[in-house]
Formats: structure tokens, C-alpha cells, sequence
């Protein structure tokens, strides 16, 4: 039986493509392409985790403890850690004026997925690799990626600061100047 002719150029071009042995060869060579770089491409498994939990904390000044990573700072946990199985943690600091700069400003990096400080009451002034020295006032917040250097410089003595952390449990390296 005849083949019907293409009535629009389209059509003829289209059918043109399909019989050719060039075109055939080209587009499996494109797909077996797109199926490695699919397969590199595919998302890691993600890894199950236990069912959060919904934490609450109240402010109480008894609940500020000297159990945290810096001598000259008091910590508030807000129960993140634990409701949350690791994912995060969350505290707030009180810094213990007034400021000594031997103890305090120790240039020191943290093995972390992400972290965040805001400054709730006080100023804090801080250093910051790649940002300099900035002083922070209450409302101010910032971020600091995994492994930036930074430091305090100084501080008030009735500051205090919220910090959030991924994941709870991190590193913390001070580098020696």
C-alpha cells in the first residue's frame, strides 16, 4: 500500500526524522546520556529519623546553667535538641561581663550544617572571616556557614543572645594565632 504524502512541511520534516538512521542513532545516543547523568544526578536515601516532638520552654532566670561550651557564658536550653533527636539545638546565652579579651576572643571554627546567633538584649561585637569586625545590636541577626572563622571581641554585660544549631551535637576547633 502507498504511504500517504505529508500535507505541511512540518509534517514532511517530521517524517523525514523518523526514517532517518542518523537521527535514530543521535537520539539513543542522547537518551543513554541522560540516563547517566540521571543516574549520578539521583538524590541521596534519605535517612529515617525519630518522629519529632513538640518542645515548649518558658523563660525562667534559674534555668540559665554554666554547663556550655564557653567558661564565661551561661546557657538556657530551649529543649530543641532533644525533641527534635539531634536535628538541631537551640539556646539562649548570657555572656558574663565584663568582657575579658584573653578568655573571650579566640578565633575557633565549628563543625556544623548551619547556625544562626540573634541578639536579643545588649551588643555583642563580633569578627566574622570574610565579613570584618561588626558590632551587633539587639534585633540584629546573622549566620555563620559550617567552619567560618570568627570570634567575639567584645561585649555588654547584660547582653544575651538566641543561637540555633544543625545539628545538635557538633565540633568545635580554636585555632591557635
Amino acid at each position: 500500500m502507498a504511504r500517504k504524502k505529508p500535507t505541511s512541511r512540518t509534517a514532511a520534516r517530521a517524517a523525514a526524522q523518523k526514517k532517518s538512521p542518523a537521527r535514530k542513532a543521535k537520539t539513543s545516543t542522547k537518551s543513554s546520556a541522560r540516563k547517566k547523568i540521571k543516574a549520578r544526578a539521583a538524590p541521596a536515601a534519605k535517612r529515617a529519623r525519630s518522629k519529632q516532638r513538640i518542645a515548649v520552654s518558658h523563660y525562667r532566670d534559674e534555668d540559665f546553667k554554666a554547663d556550655g561550651l564557653r567558661a564565661y557564658a551561661h546557657y538556657r536550653d530551649l529543649g530543641f535538641a532533644d525533641a527534635s533527636h539531634g536535628l538541631a539545638q537551640a539556646h539562649v546565652i548570657r555572656l558574663i561581663g565584663p568582657c575579658n579579651p584573653t578568655e573571650v576572643s579566640k578565633l575557633h571554627f565549628h563543625h556544623v550544617d548551619f547556625q544562626m546567633v540573634y541578639v536579643l538584649k545588649g551588643w555583642v561585637k563580633t569578627y566574622l572571616e570574610g565579613q570584618g569586625e561588626t558590632l551587633m545590636q539587639p534585633g540584629s541577626a546573622w549566620t555563620q556557614p559550617p567552619r567560618i572563622k570568627h570570634m567575639i571581641l567584645d561585649y555588654s554585660d547584660d547582653v544575651e543572645l538566641l543561637e540555633v544549631i544543625l545539628p545538635a551535637e557538633f565540633r568545635t576547633v580554636e585555632l591557635t594565632t
